[in-house]
Parts: structure tokens; C-alpha cells; sequence
């Protein structure tokens, strides 16, 4: 039985890594919710400071990276805005270009590309 404990404890003390890494990426999604500028940039710096302190290599690089990009970042308080549709509409078309390998001309994919999406817009003069 206590071998089996120290290999629980082993195994323990092997992931801790990895749940440092879990618990602070989870922590960073607060970072969209805070309710004022102040705070936004106060969080942010004590989440690099601790991604620094964990020792963990990859949490380190990305506190480097936030704070370089701080910012823009922050930026995201006073101007609310996601580039999720523009990635999602990117994914489909590289998508459809993979699929429309073989088209004989270009307006054939153009057509598809325009399918993509139905809309529920209505296009005057069309």
C-alpha cells in the first residue's frame, strides 16, 4: 500500500505542471469580464506575474507575449469587438479551396465562395 501511495504522490507531483497551466489559462478567461479598465489592466498584470512565478516555460513565453501586446489587448474594454466570424468565414473559404482543387475557372469557385453563406440580406438591383 505505500508504494502505491508514493506512486499517487509521484504522479501528483509529475502533473503539477500541468494543472498550474489548466488553473491559469482557466483564470485568464476572467480577463473579458472585468468591470472596469483599471481592473482589466490589473488583472492582467498580476496573471503575467504569476504565469512568470509558475516556472512553467510555455505560461512564461505567453506572459511575455501578453504584455507585449498589453495594449491592444486592453483595448478590447473600451472597443468590444471579435474577429470570430472573420476567422470562422477564413476557415470555410480555405476549406472550399482545398474541395475546389481541380475547378477549371476561377468564377466557378467564385460562385461557390458566394454560396458559403445564405443571406438574409436582400442585395438591391439583384
Amino acid at each position: 500500500m505505500d508504494a502505491a501511495r508514493r506512486g499517487g504522490g509521484e504522479a501528483l507531483r509529475f502533473n503539477e505542471p500541468l494543472s498550474v497551466a489548466y488553473y491559469l489559462k482557466e483564470e485568464l478567461r476572467l480577463l473579458w469580464s472585468q468591470p472596469s479598465f483599471e481592473q482589466m489592466t490589473r488583472f492582467l498584470h498580476n496573471w503575467c506575474a504569476q504565469a512568470m512565478e509558475s516556472g512553467i516555460a510555455q505560461m512564461m513565453s505567453l506572459a511575455k507575449t501578453l504584455r507585449g501586446h498589453a495594449t491592444g489587448i486592453l483595448n478590447y474594454f473600451h472597443h468590444p469587438i471579435s474577429t470570430g466570424k472573420l476567422e470562422g468565414i477564413n476557415n470555410k473559404i480555405a476549406c472550399l479551396k482545398r474541395a475546389a482543387y481541380g475547378y477549371r475557372d476561377h468564377e466557378f469557385f467564385t460562385l461557390k465562395l458566394y454560396s458559403l453563406h445564405k443571406s438574409s440580406l436582400c442585395l438591391s438591383g439583384v
